[in-house]
């Protein structure tokens, strides 16, 4: 543990970028884990005097419509907007990574049917794909995250797929299968492991997709639902009113929707140079 904590400083040090990366993710998890406690006002409570005001001192992003605070309300809805990233990223991960390797390593019949199901999936936009999921199941966050796993599934089958064909014939799976394990044992144990980083990679890259997914359905109204707090909503809300002036109700959430993407985006090239044990030799 200590040489990778010691690798992770190293490489932070010498890529100021990943650091960069890593400072905001701790900052939106902060935001994720503390935000209702952080937040200055009730994010759900309307105030109709103090609707549409600037950013101030009291309000500092302002207030949108209905007189909410919109800085409350982008810091609760990093914890929803998070969450709902998260879990489609893991349950995408364990559908599509574990079919992949699975492919890749066995071949044959198994290789077939999870090719012929990725190709089915991308011969589908995604983005609309997902909408007649969410539409079809209810726009519930669980079926958000149901839908948002389903169109990444290709992403993480293909690149699994690929990597465990590489190495399936590689030394250290011999060695393994001389050394009594079994197929499934091999598999799991060895070239799983082994292909982990640039799969880490791939969580890191489709978190930012999943964000942008989840904020793109609530932007048309099959997301999450209002009045709960979510940047999706808030930038569709604040797009009604940016011709009158009021620039700020949209530009916030917008702003909190850019950096997260931006930070998932580096952050892959983080991960993978930190985990990846050639990058340490």
């Amino acid at each position: 543990m200590r040489p990778l904590l010691r690798h992770a400083r190293y490489v932070m040090a010498e890529n100021p970028v990943t650091g960069l990366a890593f400072g905001l993710f701790a900052l939106f998890l902060l935001a994720a884990i503390l935000g209702p406690a952080l937040a200055p006002y009730n994010p759900l409570q309307s105030n109709v005097a103090m609707a549409l005001k600037p950013p101030s001192a009291a309000h500092w992003f302002g207030t949108d419509q209905l007189g909410r605070d919109i800085f409350s309300r982008v810091l609760v809805a990093t914890r929803l907007d998070l969450t709902i990233a998260f879990a489609s990223v893991v349950l995408a991960f364990l559908l599509g990574a574990l079919s992949g390797v699975a492919a890749g390593y066995f071949g044959g019949w198994t290789d077939r049917v999870v090719g012929r199901l990725a190709d089915t999936i991308m011969a589908f936009p995604l983005f609309v794909l997902a909408m007649g999921i969410v539409a079809a199941l209810g726009n519930e966050v669980i079926n958000i995250v149901i839908a948002t796993a389903i169109i990444n599934f290709p992403l993480y089958a293909r690149v699994a797929r690929a990597e465990a064909n590489v190495r399936r014939e590689s030394g250290f799976v011999e060695a393994a299968r001389l050394s009594g394990n079994g197929e499934t044992r091999v598999l799991l144990g060895h070239v799983l492991p082994n292909i982990m980083p640039i799969m880490m990679v791939q969580m890191s890259l489709t978190m930012g997709y999943a964000i942008l997914n989840a904020a793109g359905l609530s932007f048309i109204g099959l997301g999450v639902r209002p009045p709960d707090a979510e940047w999706g909503i808030m930038v569709a809300e604040g797009a009604n009113f940016i011709q009158s002036g009021e620039w700020w109700i949209a530009l916030f959430p917008g702003l909190a929707l850019m950096l997260a993407v931006f930070c998932f985006n580096l952050l892959g090239d983080g991960l993978r140079d930190i985990i990846d044990p050639r990058m340490r030799t």
